[in-house]
């Protein structure tokens, strides 16, 4: 809708096998970690390859 062509866009789920700190709560659901560092692991990366 942007002017993108959708076969240029690609996505990847990592779950929780690539945190960016120590903060995963598998398999427990358990942490000591706060709200704060749970949000810097919930995040979209966007890798421009080419402008």
């Amino acid at each position: 809708a942007k002017g993108i062509n959708k076969n240029r866009i690609t996505g990847k789920g990592y779950g929780e096998s690539q945190l960016v700190n120590d903060c995963g709560c598998e398999p427990t659901n358990q942490s000591n970690c706060s709200e704060e560092q749970h949000q810097a692991n919930r995040r979209s990366e966007f890798i421009i390859t080419k402008l």
